[in-house]
């Protein structure tokens, strides 16, 4: 698709969701007023403000992410009057996806506010961040289960993992040669399941744009059920 296609697209799905929040029983009773929005980019959501509970969040992420051509729900909202959101961008490099991020990245530059390999141990407590943006990491290492495992570790209960690589078909895939893991989306569907001693997470939402795979994942606890099967099949099978 054209870029004037894809911009034509956007704003036709922040129209369609717009719609959506005044006339969807689904989302009745959700505050749609103050700074709540949700704007498109290349079929990515990005979804800022505040709802008054997780199960309002949850409710406006599957209705937004059941319309088609929707790759990925970026998701800025704050649940109640909790602090900002803490937010992390691995591998940033001097394009964060938000401002209001910690750049984490092995080299210092501008925008990179903690230099530390995402290949090992990350500098933060256990379940102390609430995004995490991994846009266009995981195909420059190799063991993407041992960061994964890290990722899970430092977000909170309720976080969100945002991911975006090269599809293994793709030229941008093959065309950087330090491109050295290949990733589909079915790819992600081995990380929400168990494998041995490796992290498993709750597919949120799974989207592939002809270049590009996204996936939104949560993290899933010790004791807490697995994702069921007819969650899995959604996007993967």
């Amino acid at each position: 698709m054209n870029p004037e296609h894809l911009v034509l697209r956007d704003r036709w799905l922040e129209e369609v969701v717009l719609g959506m929040l005044g006339h969807d029983d689904r989302l009745r009773g959700i505050d749609v007023g103050g700074d709540l929005s949700i704007r498109f980019d290349g079929g990515v959501a990005h979804a800022e403000g505040q709802v008054a509970n997780q199960a309002d969040r949850e409710r406006l992420r599957e209705a937004v992410c059941s319309l088609r051509g929707v790759y990925a729900f970026w998701d800025g909202i704050v649940v109640g009057e909790r602090d900002p959101l803490r937010i992390i961008d691995v591998g940033s490099g001097r394009a964060k996806q938000k401002a209001t991020a910690g750049g984490v990245d092995l080299f210092r530059s501008p925008g990179v506010d903690v230099v530390a390999d995402v290949r090992g141990r990350l500098p933060f407590a256990d379940r102390s961040v609430d995004r995490v943006y991994a846009v266009h990491v995981l195909e420059h290492v190799l063991d993407v289960v041992s960061v994964l495992n890290e990722l899970h570790r430092v977000l909170a209960d309720d976080g969100v993992l945002h991911v975006l690589s090269p599809h293994w078909q793709a030229i941008g895939a093959v065309a950087d040669p330090t491109h050295v893991t290949y990733l589909d989306v079915q790819t992600f569907k081995w990380f929400c399941g168990p494998h041995g001693g490796s992290a498993v997470w709750y597919p949120l939402h799974a989207g592939y744009d002809g270049a590009s795979v996204f996936a939104d994942l949560a993290p899933v606890r010790p004791g807490q059920p697995l994702p069921p099967l007819e969650r899995l099949a959604r996007f993967f099978d």
